[in-house]
């Protein structure tokens, strides 16, 4: 699921404008979606993915709150247990995170993460817990235009699609385990996909590629955007080493 996830952020994130004003992500959004992995070619349902948006205040500032929850459906629990979390606090303008944090449980497996932006973004201290591994502290340096994984979630949305011209390639930049990533996207023209409890929606849709083992194959990972003020992510497929799979879009509210 940890792959899965940073597909689905690679595949959600488009822009390289930082600075683009945000006019469509709200404070109260929900966005469920059922994650399902091909299976002795058999596509089945093993997840769902909840996104959500809150308004939090600070002494200093106001904050707009972007999580992500990834978590099993129970009949697959006992077979391979997933509950991660990821959270961005960003400015409600700008989607420029101040802080991260990931909290990881699947199987076996666990582990915390916080990153804590200063210097206007540039400078990241990032604190690092493992199972039976000792806290690890770092502090490097990233580009301004820089976000973490979960506000890049949403920063795609602000972006206006109807400018893109079919086969028209921008990039931008990703930080995931300390390290920032190049990606490509490739705007591949509309197309018509069921977008859950919102109906059939006239969608943008974009291929994914990047320097990564984490993604395969050319134009195979896709993400289907409605083509309206709000983009919602409706569809996505993606291929990687060990399979192909998709999240589907069953439930939105807070537009």
């Amino acid at each position: 699921m940890k792959k899965i996830f940073f597909i689905l952020t690679v595949i959600l994130t488009i822009s390289s404008a930082f600075g683009q004003e945000n006019k469509t992500v709200k404070s109260g959004e929900k966005f469920i979606y059922a994650a399902s992995y091909n299976m002795s070619g058999l596509m089945t349902q093993l997840a769902q993915v909840t996104m959500e948006t809150e308004t939090v205040k600070t002494s200093k500032k106001t904050l707009l709150h972007l999580s992500c929850q990834a978590t099993t459906y129970s009949k697959w629990d006992t077979f391979f247990k997933i509950r991660d979390l990821y959270e961005s606090y960003v400015d409600p303008i700008t989607l420029k995170p101040s802080l991260y944090k990931r909290d990881i449980f699947e199987g076996k497996y666990t582990k915390k993460e916080k990153y804590i932006f200063k210097n206007d973004g540039k400078t990241i201290e990032s604190t690092v817990n493992k199972k039976n591994t000792p806290e690890t502290k770092k502090t490097f340096q990233v580009g301004a235009g820089t976000q973490d994984v979960v506000s890049l979630l949403y920063k795609v949305r602000t972006i206006d699609f109807s400018t893109f011209k079919p086969g028209q390639i921008t990039s931008f930049v990703v930080i995931f385990d300390q390290k920032e990533m190049a990606v490509s996207v490739k705007f591949m023209g509309k197309e018509t996909v069921s977008a859950g409890n919102l109906g059939k929606k006239a969608c943008y849709k974009v291929s994914i590629g990047a320097k990564t083992q984490a993604l395969r194959g050319t134009d195979k990972n896709i993400i289907w955007l409605t083509a309206d003020n709000a983009k919602v992510p409706a569809q996505i497929k993606f291929s990687i080493p060990v399979g192909t799979g998709q999240l589907a879009l069953t439930n939105a509210s807070g537009l």
